[in-house]
């Protein structure tokens, strides 16, 4: 077995032809991986990517081989997966306005070259869902930055981009209707897609608090900060301290650690209705 690359949150292993991807507890914000880690959070992204991946299996193919056929020590935060062809563009969509989205409409009344009308405060509902690509850069190499649609047709090609875009706003739709029924808003959320014999196939994670923006539905309230149910309330610690986002990253208290893991444990049962053990 190889390590191919260690992430800010996973690892990636190269076992034969399968990957093997482990989810760690380190948790990062402003892609600054901080020293303390979030205890279980690892299992619970994993477990909860592999629900989500059961619920989308009609929307879209996923590159889960198996959940169990991995070494014993990685037991529940492992997964062995398809080597995938990753399209080198963040797949992104937003239902509702908030984070680098509301910055975007605040300065020039568009997200990612898509116009949305005028009005709009933090935490608005949007008129409909919509697609808001970031580029994918390798690790090290800078941050993700904005695209239009016309920047991904260019890149990837126009048959290519209208399926980034298709399946994007599919799970968005199909994972909103699903978080409602657990009085849950999912705000936004980013995935992964890559090519396995001439498919594309849903990669990496979905719908998890790393990579969505959760929110509580019967707390919502359009014109200022929600309650978050994701790491946003991490970056919502940090920004009260003085550190300036660049590494080293500080230390998180034991009650922000606390608070943290609660709300993804809450993401969790909420959204699978079991208990996490």
């Amino acid at each position: 077995m190889e390590l191919l690359h260690s992430g800010k949150v996973r690892d990636v292993y190269a076992d034969g032809d399968d990957i093997l991807l482990v989810a760690s507890d380190r948790v990062s914000i402003y892609d600054v991986v901080l020293p303390t880690p979030i205890p279980d959070k690892g299992k619970i992204l994993t477990q909860l990517s592999l629900w989500w991946f059961e619920q989308l299996a009609d929307v879209v193919p996923h590159h889960v081989i198996s959940a169990t056929d991995v070494p014993a020590e990685w037991a529940g935060r492992a997964v062995r997966c398809e080597r995938l062809e990753m399209v080198m563009v963040e797949c992104i969509t937003r239902g509702f306005l908030a984070g680098s989205g509301l910055k975007d409409y605040q300065k020039d009344g568009a997200v990612s070259g898509v116009a949305l009308p005028p009005g709009l405060i933090e935490g608005s509902r949007l008129p409909e869902p919509i697609f808001t690509p970031s580029s994918k850069v390798a690790p090290g190499e800078g941050h993700d930055e904005p695209m239009t649609y016309a920047e991904v047709e260019r890149a990837v090609g126009a048959e290519v981009a209208a399926e980034l875009r298709r399946i994007t706003l599919e799970v968005y739709r199909r994972g909103s209707e699903i978080a409602a029924r657990s009085g849950i808003l999912i705000a936004d959320t980013k995935i992964e897609l890559g090519f396995s014999g001439g498919e594309l196939k849903l990669g990496d994670e979905v719908l998890t608090p790393d990579s969505s923006r959760f929110w509580a539905a019967d707390e919502w309230q359009p014109g200022g900060t929600q309650r978050y149910l994701d790491k946003q309330f991490l970056r919502d610690w940090s920004a009260k301290s003085d550190w300036d986002r660049t590494a080293p990253g500080p230390e998180i208290p034991e009650e922000v650690v606390e608070a943290t893991r609660a709300r993804y444990v809450e993401v969790y049962e909420r959204l699978t209705g079991d208990r996490w053990r």
